[in-house]
């Protein structure tokens, strides 16, 4: 009997180093230490993109500081931090998802109505059998009021939020950065027919991984497509200073036709001018005298108008006046 508790407590023994061997193996092991690892690196990731939040020492055209989100989202979309930008991407998709499949807000009311329900219950339950309400005894001393200074730090977040969309837009409607209202052009323009044919979510999510992926491309092949976009910067270069030339030239000769059409058309008025100048003064126009004499105009008469009196016949002066 001696023996058998023997072994059996060695075997009680045995099992418990092996658990306490098998634990140490998880929690210290390489898996666990690799789990660890990869932890420390997204959370220090995570700690860059936060403290990447501030305002940039570049302006834009019109000499407006920008937004801290500026700085964020330069930082994010640059795949610096490849963890927490996978995470940011992953977790996007993830509610695009969620929004299309599920019916959240349907679930955020059952949600609602069981909580409710279950706290009612218990509060009923508790007077009922112990005069006493359950739910009560959870209540806090104080209820949570968000502070001030949480609430005026994402207030200033919400606004730096939208002006980060208002600034961008008129960056690109005004062409701040040629090649990003280009991009944004192509883009509205692609939209524009796929819209047709795709849902909104769809586009939702080809404009997510256009959006996270298009700096990472950018990124890997930098210098060929700097290559490129040079060359192409050239030629709109080259083709521009040949229409300039081209309008310059067509420009110079209008002016010149133009000129030479105004002086004809002058020399012309004051040909016309002379002409008539002429006439009136007596003289002719192709060096000949006037063919207008004193004689065409009829005399004009030397002796004074008679007076309406000396026109009265004498007569009714003599004859005496019949009375009836």
């Amino acid at each position: 009997m001696a023996d058998v508790a023997t072994n059996g407590g060695a075997t009680v023994d045995a099992l418990k180093n092996n658990a306490a061997a098998a634990y140490n193996n998880i929690t210290n092991g390489p898996v666990a230490q690799s789990v660890k690892d990869e932890s420390a690196k997204t959370t220090a990731e995570f700690s860059n993109l936060a403290n990447a939040r501030k305002t940039p020492s570049y302006k834009a055209a019109t000499g407006q500081p920008l937004t801290h989100f500026h700085s964020l989202f330069a930082e994010l979309l640059s795949w610096k931090n490849p963890r927490a930008t996978g995470i940011a991407y992953a977790a996007i998709v993830s509610f695009i998802f969620a929004v299309r499949y599920l019916d959240l807000a349907r679930y955020a009311l059952k949600l609602t109505w069981i909580t409710l329900g279950v706290t009612i219950a218990a509060e009923v339950a508790g007077k009922v059998a112990l005069n006493k309400g359950l739910t009560t005894q959870f209540r806090p001393r104080q209820y949570y009021t968000v502070p001030k200074e949480t609430l005026a730090a994402f207030m200033g977040d919400v606004t730096e939020f939208i002006n980060f969309f208002v600034i961008e837009s008129q960056r690109v409607l005004f062409a701040e950065n040629v090649w990003a209202s280009v991009a944004a052009a192509l883009a509205a323009f692609i939209s524009y027919y796929l819209v047709k044919i795709v849902p909104y979510w769809g586009l939702a999510l080809i404009a997510t991984t256009v959006v996270f992926f298009a700096p990472l491309i950018y990124t890997a092949n930098k210098e060929l497509i700097d290559g490129q976009l040079e060359h192409a910067s050239e030629i709109i270069n080259d083709q521009t200073h040949q229409i300039r030339n081209l309008v310059a030239k067509n420009t110079e000769q209008a002016t010149q036709v133009t000129k030479e059409y105004l002086g004809d058309y002058t020399a012309k008025a004051q040909s016309l001018i002379k002409e008539a100048t002429g006439a009136v003064n007596g003289k002719a126009t192709n060096g000949h005298k006037s063919t207008v004499k004193e004689s065409d105009f009829p005399t004009a008469p030397k002796q004074d108008f008679p007076k309406p009196v000396d026109i009265l016949p004498t007569k009714l002066e003599e004859e005496p006046l019949i009375v009836a």
